[in-house]
Parts: structure tokens; C-alpha cells; sequence
């Protein structure tokens, strides 16, 4: 695994709040993200666009360059040439879709149209290329509320060197941006929280852990494209070739879906991300992905598992008994499962009630996981990596490649990996903790020895599976062994005496109380509602008593 420093995921607070204030009054909270991220992507597109113009002006008037030439007809030919720009994951952008024209433009009291327009001409100069972008920019500006001045300072405010692609080629800031609003704004967005994009931090940890070379990935909550841009930086680290990999997605939210083609599209990544609740409209009932990478919303209730057909291929047994209407968190267990390709493996962050719970529905399953060696890691999560939910969190590591005739990886059917990480990681800001590199590479190298044969080694790997001949690092042949209070490897039967419990600080020396992963103020609400129904019946039934007292 390749070092490089961590990175806090957020960074840029004070400006993006200022852009907030800029739209105060005339947007509602929960749509700040709506306006200022295509700003944002279009300013982007722009900037490389600019940056490859001015490349290949040097290489026109440098004498060593092949492209050099004084002729001026010809000189333009190449600027004006789309395949110069193509092959460097970049377009031609008309002038009046350029972020230099709207900076230009910021004072003028039609700027509300000139956006919109420059969103029209670049949906429709992205859609020429890729028609899969078709729709992407959304028309907003002039129907809105916003005053032309309100926009000019937004644009200057988006100027700022901190939100430039340019200034900063390795951020993911389209989805920084976006954890920042969600998170500044979650009461507004009225989502539950576990639905808000994933931190950084844990998005590496996930793709380091389960290694996808190559392969179909699939994300089922894909948001705004995280999971897939992090398996890029992933591959990229390993001198990896982005055409190995197919990228599959799924999101139910329009908005954040566009946000997430935008930070594909900024990539040059193939993709097929389609819109739909996958718990119920799963858009991909045929696909086996290699990969899963996925944070799907946690403990969603009401979910309406009676719309399910009885006969459901995901359900591992009768949808009266593998499914809850009090939560949605098995099922998807069920969806990643049914999606897995034979030797597949799916990285799924979860509430840490999943690993306890006894309701039926969720217990059942877990059960049949367990018992059919479904489940090869838990990995329990430190407080504080979210900025937008408290739910505890931890990753169950599923994998259908557990039998060791792949050549890599040993046998370990009757083995579950348990991992507590809740001491880990460092405290950037009072509410924001993050896994250092150190934190990641101690956890992901845990889980390799224990899960690698020990007897192969790097050069083998190389040499004998595709899967590994790209990598800089293959695995190394390193023993593993538990240690008390972080890590153990528990038999099957290990796990069944304990009643299917998968928390980690049962099994790795250090017991911990156990969560059931629903915030203190919806648990307080739920047992006062409770406690006023048994209130109620008490009373009704003190009253039945009396009645028949007096018959007597």
C-alpha cells in the first residue's frame, strides 16, 4: 500500500459556509448543494480544458516538439482538434460555457441566465462524447429566488483556490463539498442519517481491505460516487489500468445521482449507474459484481418488505422470516449477496446493532450467514468518523471466496476474522476523527495474513495470477496471529455458542457493551411511546377490575 498522507475531510469549512450565506433566504438548506456543485463541476471541466489548451500552445511554439509549427492555419487545427483533448479525459468547451466567462460575466444583472445557459451548452457538448451524461447540469438558476448579486458572489466565492481542481488534481472535493453541506444541513436534507456520504478515510479502508484490480464493482447506495473514485485512486496506486474494471451503481435520489455521473465523468471512468431504491427496484437483477463497496443507509424502518414478491431471489428463506419492517439492514446483506459473482467479496459498512440484533427477521439471517460461511471479517469502527450521523458503525468483509482453490487466499470456511479498531484513528477537529494511514495499513495488513496463504509469495503471485501481475505490493507472506484486544479468529462453533453475536470485543479479549445502533433521542422517543401505550392499558385494564368488582 502506497503512503501518502491523510488528509482531514474537510478542509474548507469557512468558505464553503460563506457560499451557504450567499444563498441564505432565497434557497432552502437542504438545496445549497444543488447550486453550488455544478458550479463547481463546471468549473472543473473548464480548468482542464484551459490547462490542455495551454499545453499544447507551448508544444506549438516549442522547437523540439513534433507539434511545433509556424503555421498559424494548422496551429489552430490542433487546438480546435477534439481527440487532443479526448485523450487526456477532457472536452472542447465552448466560451460561454468556460468558468473564465461566468467570472467575467459575475456582475452582469442577467448572470442568472447566463449560468443556466453555460449548464445547457456544456450538457450538451459532454453528451456529444458521452450520451450517458445527457442531463446531468439541471436548469435552476433563472426560476430561482437568487438575485443576480447573490450569484456574483457566489461565483467569487467559488473562485477560490482551495475549490480548484487545478490547485488541488488529488481531492475529491465534488464529494467533500457534498459531505459538508449534508452534514451542516442533515435536519433540513430530512434523511435518515446513515444515508449521507461516506468519509474518506473508511471509503480507503474499505478498497484496501478487499483489493479490487479488476472486475465488475458495484455499489448498491452509490451516492455520490465515492466508493468508485477511491477503487480508481486504489488501482492507480498499484499501476493498475482503469480499463480492468466496470463500474456498476445504484442511487435513489435524481439529484445525487447527477453528482455522482460528475465525478465519473470527471475520472473518464465506463460506467452504468441507474436510478432506483434497490431494496425494491433493484436495476441490476442479473449483475455479479466482483466487488461491492457500499455504505447503505443504516437501520431504515418501514422499508415495506411486504412489497417484496414471495418469491424474491435474494431472500435466503421465506420473506416472513428473513425480512423486518423495523429495518432495512439485512436485506441489504441479502441484495450484496445475491449480487456477488463466485468468487466475489463485498466491503459493507453497517450499524453496530447488525452485529447483535435479535429481531426475527435480522437474527435469521445472520444466522444462515454465519452458518454457511458467508462472513470472512468484522471490523468494529471507532466513534466519530461520521460528521453526519452517531450511529456506531462497523464493516462486515462477505465473501464467496473462502474455500483457497483460487491460489491466493487460504482455506477458511469455518473461520471468522474479528477486528476491533474503536481505539483507533485521530481527532482532526472536536467532532471529526479519521483512520491515519498507519490506522488503515494496520487493519488491512491484519486482514491479509489472516486471509492470504502463507505460502505463496509475491513473486508467485505475479507470476501466476493475473489478478496480481500490475500490483507494486502484492501481499506478503506474513504470519498472522491474535492479539488480545484487537484481533482473533474465532471457529464457526465459537461464534454459535455465542448466540450468532458478532461484535469483536467478544471474541478479541475486550467485551463490549453491547449497541444497538439507534441514537439516544430515537430510543428515548420509542420507549416513552411505549411507555405511554402500557400506561394506557394499565388504566384500561385497572378499570376492568373495578367494573367487575362492583358486579359483585
Amino acid at each position: 500500500m502506497t503512503k501518502k498522507q491523510t488528509k482531514a475531510d474537510i478542509n474548507f469549512e469557512q468558505e464553503l459556509w460563506k457560499a451557504a450565506n450567499e444563498l441564505r433566504g432565497a434557497v432552502a438548506e437542504n438545496q445549497y448543494k444543488d447550486y453550488i456543485l455544478p458550479l463547481i463541476f463546471l468549473k472543473h471541466v473548464s480548468e482542464r480544458y484551459e490547462l490542455r489548451r495551454d499545453v499544447l500552445k507551448d508544444k506549438l511554439q516549442d522547437k523540439s516538439s513534433d507539434y511545433y509549427t509556424e503555421d498559424t492555419e494548422e496551429q489552430n487545427y490542433v487546438l480546435e482538434d477534439p481527440d487532443e483533448y479526448l485523450s487526456k479525459n477532457t472536452y472542447i468547451i465552448p466560451e460561454k460555457a468556460t468558468w473564465q466567462f461566468l467570472q467575467d460575466s459575475a456582475e452582469q444583472d442577467n448572470i442568472k441566465v447566463l449560468v443556466d445557459n453555460a449548464f445547457d451548452i456544456l450538457d450538451e457538448t459532454l453528451a456529444t462524447y458521452r450520451p450517458d451524461l445527457k442531463g446531468i447540469l439541471p436548469r435552476i438558476f433563472v426560476k430561482s429566488q437568487l438575485t443576480a448579486k447573490q450569484v456574483a458572489g457566489l461565483i467569487n466565492l467559488l473562485a477560490n483556490p482551495k475549490l480548484s481542481e487545478k490547485e488541488n488534481p488529488d481531492s475529491d472535493i465534488l464529494g467533500r463539498v457534498y459531505e459538508y453541506y449534508i452534514g451542516k444541513f442533515a435536519i433540513a436534507e430530512g434523511s435518515g442519517a446513515g444515508q449521507f456520504f461516506t468519509p474518506g478515510s473508511i471509503v480507503r479502508l474499505l478498497v484496501e481491505m478487499i483489493e479490487p484490480y479488476e472486475g465488475k464493482i458495484f455499489d448498491a447506495a452509490c451516492g455520490s460516487g465515492g466508493m468508485f473514485v477511491q477503487s480508481l485512486k486504489f488501482l492507480q496506486a498499484h499501476n493498475g489500468d482503469k480499463k480492468n474494471i466496470s463500474i456498476y451503481g445504484q442511487e435513489r435520489y435524481d439529484g445525487t445521482l447527477r453528482l455522482c455521473k460528475m465525478n465519473l465523468a470527471l475520472r473518464d471512468l465506463s460506467f452504468d449507474v441507474r436510478l432506483g431504491d434497490s431494496l425494491l427496484q433493484d436495476k441490476f437483477p442479473d449483475l455479479k459484481a466482483d466487488f461491492i463497496i457500499v455504505n447503505p443507509p443504516f437501520n431504515v424502518s418501514q422499508w415495506h418488505p411486504e412489497d417484496l414478491p414471495e418469491n424474491d431471489p435474494r431472500l435466503f428463506g421465506p420473506k416472513d422470516e428473513f425480512t423486518t419492517d423495523g429495518s432495512a439492514n439485512y436485506m441489504w446483506m441479502q441484495t450484496f449477496w445475491s449480487h456477488l459473482s463466485d468468487k466475489g467479496t463485498a466491503s459493507v459498512v453497517m450499524a453496530n446493532g447488525a452485529m447483535t440484533s435479535n429481531n426475527k427477521g435480522e437474527k435469521n439471517v445472520r444466522q444462515h450467514m454465519v452458518n454457511n460461511s458467508m462472513v470472512d471479517c468484522i471490523v468494529r469502527l471507532p466513534d466519530k468518523l461520521f460528521l453526519t450521523t452517531g450511529i456506531p458503525a462497523c464493516i462486515f468483509i462477505l465473501s464467496k471466496n473462502r474455500d483457497g482453490k483460487d491460489g491466493i487466499h487460504r482455506e477458511r470456511t469455518n473461520e471468522i476474522l474479528f477486528i476491533d479498531s474503536s481505539k483507533m484513528g485521530t481527532m482532526e477537529s472536536r467532532k471529526l476523527r479519521v483512520f491515519t494511514d498507519e490506522d488503515i495499513q494496520k487493519v488491512t495488513d491484519t486482514y491479509h495474513a489472516w486471509r492470504n496463504n502463507p505460502n505463496v509469495t509475491s513473486s508467485d503471485l505475479r507470476a501466476t495470477n493475473k489478478l496480481y501481475r500490475e500490483a507494486s505490493d502484492a501481499p506478503k507472506s506474513q504470519p498472522y496471529e491474535n492479539t488480545a484486544g484487537f484481533c482473533y479468529s474465532a471457529t464457526l462453533e465459537e461464534v454459535q455458542k455465542q448466540d450468532y453475536k458478532l461484535t469483536p470485543g467478544i471474541y478479541v479479549g475486550t467485551e463490549a457493551v453491547e449497541d444497538d445502533g439507534i441514537p439516544f433521542e430515537d430510543k428515548m422517543e420509542s420507549l416513552k411511546t411505549q411507555l405511554q401505550a402500557q400506561f394506557k392499558k394499565g388504566n384500561e385494564l385497572q378499570k376492568q377490575i373495578l367494573d367487575n368488582f362492583e358486579k359483585f
